[in-house]
């Protein structure tokens, strides 16, 4: 294992953050991996689950069965879980700009398209290593000017050329449920299934680019932009990514994350990157693979006390209920009930609710949203 601390841009006199990032196998010997955990750092399951992948890693190295390279980031955000209000953790957004720390990543495809275009062949791992060193190029040329732009291009420098790309976050309550990008499920499936995620949620583009889209939608939308240009040079979806929601923020425990680290391990087995003389067989799928557009979140129409009547995983029809929001000064009770057919997967973890305010989401099978499909 090879250990790299990469520098921080500093934000202010006396401060300074590092990002470590931990490289298991050989540099260009195989697939490439890229697992990071917590980019979202009050989101503490990941790093639990990049704990037991380290030892794992470190003695599968050790015998010699790593067939690639994994690149492992156990603390993907250090500038979140250091902030801190009021003994609460505040790691979603960056408190210095209130930008979430997991969008607005740059648009790789048109960073990169005008520069590459004319220099692809008819030789698709020809193209798919052209397209990778002018990201490189293009991340290397990037000065960020503040310390999360210079997190965000650390993250991609370490991760720009992998073929399959894991972030690790979990849900306020909630089943292990799994994103991905419509081209990239039929090579993430088998992870999905290993991991028996009890939701999954597919978009072309979800929106305001966090970071596994980021790195997967560019490939999907630079063959596009070659096909407009009236090109037929072929151009392999070489990076698949997803998100991995590793159940409740609370679920922070050595079975759960020994459970999933071991699902991680059988993937990479099943992909070839890791030896063995049998590839685990492939969990039956618990769920089927619903589109992100047709998952509805439910909010409150009034403030007070939540009282949850479904459970994260439940399977609820439409029209039954899902909790009550309860006012103990008028007497007043609203009914929430939900508007699809689904596995109810994610819920808050508050109990007390203000108007409008976001109680949990379903998983329909049927698409109904546009637009910008993530939440803050």
């Amino acid at each position: 294992m090879q250990r790299i601390d990469h520098p921080l841009l500093s934000p202010s006199l006396g401060s300074h953050k590092t990002l470590t990032s931990l490289h298991f196998g050989l540099l260009g010997s195989g697939l490439k991996i890229y697992i990071q955990a917590s980019l979202h750092a009050e989101e503490l399951p990941g790093m639990l689950v990049a704990h037991h992948l380290r030892a794992a890693l470190q003695a599968a190295e050790a015998q010699g069965l790593l067939l690639g390279e994994v690149v492992l980031v156990p603390i993907a955000n250090p500038i979140g879980l250091a902030q801190r209000l009021d003994h609460k953790p505040m790691g979603r957004f960056e408190l210095d700009t209130s930008e979430n720390f997991n969008r607005h990543y740059p648009d790789l495809a048109s960073a990169v398209a005008a520069s590459v275009i004319p220099t692809l062949t008819d030789d698709p791992h020809a193209n798919v290593d052209r397209v990778r060193q002018a990201m490189g190029h293009y991340l290397n040329h990037w000065v960020p000017d503040t310390e999360l732009q210079s997190l965000r291009k650390t993250l991609l420098t370490l991760s720009h050329d992998a073929d399959y790309v894991l972030d690790l976050h979990c849900d306020c309550e909630a089943v292990l449920h799994f994103y991905t990008e419509e081209p990239c499920w039929p090579q993430m499936a088998e992870l999905a299934h290993y991991l028996g995620s009890r939701a999954i949620l597919l978009a072309r583009n979800s929106g305001n680019l966090p970071f596994d889209e980021c790195l997967s939608s560019a490939w999907w939308q630079l063959a596009e932009k070659i096909k407009a240009a009236g090109h037929a040079h072929p151009l392999p979806q070489a990076c698949c990514s997803t998100t991995i929601e590793l159940r409740g923020e609370l679920d922070v425990t050595h079975a759960h994350a020994q459970q999933d680290a071991q699902a991680i391990v059988n993937w990479l087995q099943t992909m070839g990157l890791w030896k063995s003389d049998e590839a685990p067989d492939v969990p039956e799928a618990l769920c089927e693979a619903t589109p992100l557009a047709g998952s509805e979140t439910l909010h409150a129409r009034t403030p007070g006390v939540v009282v949850f009547a479904a459970e994260p995983g439940q399977m609820l029809a439409k029209g039954d209920l899902v909790a009550e929001v309860i006012d103990p000064v008028g007497g007043h009770i609203e009914r929430v009930v939900a508007g699809v057919a689904g596995v109810f997967y994610a819920r808050i973890r508050d109990r007390y609710i203000t108007t409008g305010g976001e109680l949990g989401k379903i998983a329909g099978s049927k698409a109904f949203k546009t637009g910008a499909l993530l939440g803050a």
